[in-house]
């Protein structure tokens, strides 16, 4: 008997330890891990430097209320405003879907502060941004929002690298355009670059807000930074989850200055929000990220000309963030990957995707690519 509630299908598979980018079961069978939690574990399992600081971190002060000045959280805000493009503040909270949420809040306040009635959001068809309300309405997959409605209204939803489809959705109420530079959940669907330049353009031209959600994608994914790095992007917002805590749950919202400062006291919180524990290892994470880019570009350029290679279907994405299209309904691949030592994930359907941890090894690439040419 459990009892828990059934939102998840569930493999039958019980890890109980992990270090690197390998996990253990309960029997001590190993798996190599490439999803490491849905691009959370970063810097793979049981990383010493995060043993290290959660240790020390959790002797001094795990929890402090956001009424009282945080250095830890001063210390990693710092970091992460020195990796964007522009002058900005940084709001913590602890998940993905939060991020979303508080920069939703933050556009329409924004606008609002300003005097104009800007309300309305254009997100993208198969886009994927949370699961509560707000986020869910901006998530562009209908089959999510089944059961829930009705949805938060105000968010309309264009085509991926269709520019004309995003101008007729525009209009005088219009605060923001919320994007994925590579859809996630939607099935490792990158927006191409003129795209990304005309909707640049187009955000500068209408004066609207451009949020870039940057939950799965950021914090070294792409093997930049921040996925918008990779184009001629200067977003207004971005959000942050993920693998910016290496497993600690936290997210953040960057915005810039004059955004930012429509977050006056008591506008938004959050009570577990950048508590001196999840930043201590958010900005150790961040320290090591930075310095393995060029890893994470040179063995993601590895990893997809091996999945080229095993000539399969269409290989997606960028960096560590890969995705391989095939034919079929792929869910018996991921058991047939698990039964094989191998964890994966299954995304829109038919698509296999990869997020190994960024410290994974070339070594572990051919590990890989052997147990899918196998089963495939």
């Amino acid at each position: 008997m459990s009892y828990l509630m059934n939102n998840y299908t569930r493999i039958p598979v019980k890890f109980i330890r992990g270090k690197g980018v390998f996990l253990y079961d309960e029997k001590g069978i190993e798996y190599l891990d490439f999803i490491s939690g849905i691009g959370v574990n970063s810097l793979g399992h049981s990383h010493p430097r995060l043993i290290e600081v959660i240790k020390s971190q959790s002797e001094k002060l795990i929890h402090v209320s956001n009424l009282f000045e945080n250095p830890w959280q001063e210390e990693l805000a710092e970091k992460l405003v020195k990796e964007f493009h522009a002058s900005a503040k940084v709001f913590f909270c602890n998940s993905g879907t939060e991020s979303v949420e508080a920069a939703l809040k933050l556009a329409r306040k924004y606008w609002k502060d300003k005097g104009k009635n800007k309300w309305r959001f254009v997100s993208f068809e198969k886009s994927f941004h949370g699961r509560t309300y707000g986020s869910l309405s901006a998530t562009g997959q209908p089959n999510l929002h089944t059961g829930f409605e009705p949805m938060v209204p105000g968010f309309s939803y264009a085509k991926l690298n269709d520019i004309d489809s995003v101008y007729k959705l525009i209009d005088d109420e219009t605060a923001g355009i919320i994007i994925e530079v590579i859809q996630g959940e939607g099935g490792v669907n990158e927006a191409s670059k003129r795209f990304l330049e005309e909707l640049q353009n187009l955000v500068e031209d209408k004066n609207i807000l451009l949020i870039i959600d940057e939950v799965q994608t950021g914090i070294g994914r792409t093997g930049k930074f921040f996925a918008y790095q990779h184009f001629n992007l200067t977003p207004h917002i971005i959000t942050l989850a993920k693998g910016l805590g290496g497993g600690a749950p936290i997210g953040a919202v960057l915005a810039v200055d004059e955004v930012a400062e429509s977050f006056s006291p008591g506008s938004h919180g959050s009570t577990f929000g950048g508590n001196p524990l999840a930043c201590s290892v958010a900005s150790v994470v961040v320290d090591e990220v930075r310095n393995i880019l060029p890893h994470v570009k040179e063995v993601g350029r590895y990893f997809k000309e091996k999945l080229i290679s095993l000539n399969k279907g269409k290989v997606k994405g960028k960096g560590l963030m890969l995705g391989l299209e095939t034919d079929t309904e792929c869910k018996e691949i991921v058991l047939k990957a698990v039964e094989n030592g191998l964890v994966i994930n299954c995304t829109a359907g038919k698509v296999l995707r990869f997020l190994p941890p960024l410290i994974v090894e070339k070594k572990h690439v051919d590990m890989a690519i052997d147990i899918l040419r196998k089963i495939l």
